[in-house]
């Protein structure tokens, strides 16, 4: 029998840009529900950006970070006759996004020492030039799916 089809919550767009990606962005930035907060660090976070950038349209470089830092393939563990293999898959655009919205926010709340609002907008604009900790979260991943290139045959 097949699993139940689930409805996936669209997210309206936000105030200041129109982006639906943004808003949904905030809802990974957000800490115990407190959605205000953080929708002010990621909006000071685009301020920077179009400082530092010279930009006017910091939305670009939110696009583009997201972009660079979203994986193409991965690694599921499948266990096959005892032994677990790492089998590589690609991934879905969803995931994508969601991925590369994680390791964004991680990479930016990893650092110390600094606002959050200047974290973020240091990690968005590294991500969008491939550099920076999202990125090597994305290379590791990449590496890994190829050293496990051989149990591909064992794909879904």
């Amino acid at each position: 029998m097949r699993r139940a089809i689930k409805n996936k919550n669209i997210t309206p767009p936000d105030f200041v840009y129109n982006s639906p990606k943004l808003e949904k962005f905030i809802n990974y930035v957000m800490w115990s529900g407190k959605k205000e907060t953080a929708r002010g660090v990621v909006y000071d976070a685009f301020d920077i950006i179009k400082e530092k950038t010279g930009n006017p349209n910091p939305l670009e470089v939110f696009d583009l970070a997201l972009k660079n830092a979203g994986p193409a393939l991965e690694v599921r563990s499948k266990r096959i006759g005892g032994a677990n293999y790492q089998v590589p898959r690609e991934v879905r655009p969803e995931r994508k996004l969601a991925l590369a919205m994680r390791w964004i926010r991680d990479a930016a709340r990893g650092g110390k020492g600094k606002p959050m609002r200047e974290k973020l907008a240091e990690e968005l604009i590294a991500a969008s030039k491939n550099e920076g900790a999202a990125i090597k979260k994305k290379d590791d991943t990449h590496r890994m799916a190829e050293a496990n290139k051989a149990f591909a045959h064992f794909g879904w």
